[in-house]
């Protein structure tokens, strides 16, 4: 179950009420995050929410039945909605979009593609300044400077970005120049970075691991959740099946899942979910009628010149078009809601 305590509470009441449900055979977690005060509690035995709830110092109680208590939506039936801050926002009642490179390659670059952004109304750019590469000798991003840069040209411009943290060491010294940090799909079930993620004051986007089940992704949410971060973004991005005729396996039968699991935002990435650039668009419609919050894809001036996964990366034209047919997919979406 999950308890929300009065703000002011003090430490004689939390104390009374940590041992009166530990008295029931509970585990009792102690969770502060920058929205709220809560005790998470777990343990099987029958118990008479009434009774409990009248202790001093409780403002709300819900039972819950998931292995993920905070990030699920039996007890917070609102959606979560994440403010990036200049109007741009994650979550129900909107259509998020954020595109942008797989790697961070010059500034001549990210010039090129955040005026495509700014053309077309899209306010965040995704890029990858430490890549993780399955080969050694591939191209593996340019690092810190690389990230300055990144900051201060989209600063200029009204842009946010999301870009990878691969490692807990990176966290504080990314922190002031980003707007999102992205745990990728290999990263998804790094602990101790979800632990450190869940001290930070930043919106964090977990990718869906390679081969991960729904339940996993959801549970790598809670890590960081109850290490007292709320500000989280789910993304479904493709896992590895057997089948070989396209890069990862999309599975849009997350996204209603999700969306009916957990409050938090859902978005897909059919760049990553399909890698075939002719498929993404089909794709990334069809994510919208299933119900995501939000796109979040490949974009790049001359693809066949990206430094990584220039195969799965849309041109501008492209890219042009995709965000116009996603809103008008999305306004369809609406008027049969």
């Amino acid at each position: 179950m999950i308890i929300q305590l009065d703000a002011h509470i003090s430490e004689a009441a939390q104390k009374a009420i940590e041992d009166h449900i530990k008295a029931l055979k509970y585990k009792v977690t102690d969770v502060k995050t920058q929205r709220a005060h809560y005790l998470v509690a777990i343990g099987k035995a029958d118990v008479d929410l009434r009774t409990i709830g009248q202790l001093p110092g409780i403002l709300d109680i819900h039972q819950v039945s998931d292995e993920y208590q905070l990030v699920s939506r039996k007890w917070r039936v609102r959606p979560t909605v994440l403010d990036l801050g200049d109007g741009v926002r994650v979550g129900e009642g909107s259509l998020t979009l954020a595109a942008g490179p797989c790697s961070i390659e010059s500034e001549a670059q990210m010039e090129s593609i955040m005026q495509h952004l700014l053309d077309n109304d899209v306010r965040i750019m995704r890029g990858g300044v430490f890549k993780p590469r399955s080969s050694p000798y591939s191209f593996r991003g340019l690092g810190m400077e690389g990230l300055k840069l990144f900051h201060q040209m989209a600063r200029a411009r009204g842009i946010k970005i999301v870009t990878e943290v691969m490692q807990v060491s990176q966290v504080e010294e990314m922190h002031d120049y980003v707007d999102v940090f992205q745990v990728g799909a290999r990263n998804t079930q790094n602990f101790n970075l979800l632990d450190a993620l869940g001290g930070v004051d930043k919106p964090v986007l977990i990718k869906r691991g390679i081969s991960g089940t729904i339940e996993e992704l959801l549970s790598s949410a809670e890590y960081v959740f109850s290490g007292g971060n709320e500000k989280l973004i789910l993304c479904e991005r493709g896992i590895r099946t057997f089948e070989t005729a396209s890069r990862n396996t999309l599975d849009l039968n997350a996204v209603p899942i999700l969306k009916e699991k957990t409050h938090l935002p859902v978005i897909v990435d059919p760049s990553h979910g399909i890698g075939i650039r002719d498929y993404v668009p089909s794709m990334a419609l069809a994510a919208v009628m299933a119900g995501a919050d939000g796109i979040i894809y490949e974009a790049h001036e001359k693809p066949e010149e990206a430094a990584s996964d220039g195969a799965q990366t849309l041109n501008f034209q492209e890219s042009a078009r995709l965000v116009h047919n996603l809103r008008k997919v999305y306004q369809l979406r609406q008027e049969l809601e």
